[in-house]
């Protein structure tokens, strides 16, 4: 395949799919490297911001997504109708980094940390598609446990979990501490030590 071959079939693939594209998918169905796939992208967006164009594709983990530029959003709103959403709440927004800083956890591990109840804004996050259900621990009541998702890097803006700016030393030895006094944690904690073979965790459906 010509350079500008590779180039037009990488964007028809982001385009299509409407959801991120696992790199090694692309790499697999145009039988190229993930370093060509990187540079294809880099030289698409920039033909994108020298055309003054709407669009850009930006790195979600190991994924591609085509996304509008966020100064649009208003216009695009307006043509779908879509009423803005209602901005996080601060426990929203406490729940997001207890998830985001220690996952995968338990509800029970949140309400540790927060010191409330936190059913209902987990609802909610997940409803949001900001963290999302990784399936259930093997204690009694098999609690669900939590991750964050490629549409909360999305919003944030960020590639990867690795982006998230590092948390104050303070904060960090509080949540350490938690983290050692709470059983359902620990058990997560030494679960995902396992070699994978042995990881009891059931998928939820």
């Amino acid at each position: 395949m010509t350079e500008n071959s590779i180039k037009a079939s990488v964007e028809a693939l982001i385009f299509a799919s409407g959801e991120p594209v696992a790199t090694d998918r692309i790499c697999e169905i145009l039988s190229i490297n993930s370093d060509e796939v990187a540079k294809t992208v880099a030289t698409l967006n920039t033909g994108y911001e020298k055309n003054d164009s709407a669009l850009r594709i930006i790195k979600l983990n190991d994924s591609y997504q085509l996304v509008t530029e966020s100064k649009f959003a208003p216009i695009i709103r307006k043509m779908l109708e879509i009423q803005r959403n209602t901005p996080l709440s601060p426990a929203a927004f406490e729940v997001l980094a207890v998830v985001a800083y220690n996952q995968p956890v338990t509800r029970a591990f949140i309400e540790q940390v927060r010191g409330v109840d936190c059913s209902g804004v987990v609802s909610s996050l997940v409803e949001k598609g900001l963290i999302e259900e990784r399936g259930r621990l093997e204690l009694p009541g098999r609690p669900l446990i939590y991750g964050t998702t490629d549409g909360f890097l999305r919003s944030f803006g960020i590639e990867s979990l690795d982006d998230l700016p590092e948390l104050p030393k303070k904060a960090t030895e509080d949540q350490e501490k938690l983290t050692n006094e709470d059983d359902g944690q620990l058990e997560i904690d030494e679960i995902i030590s396992r070699p994978k073979e042995t990881v009891p965790l059931e998928q939820s459906s």
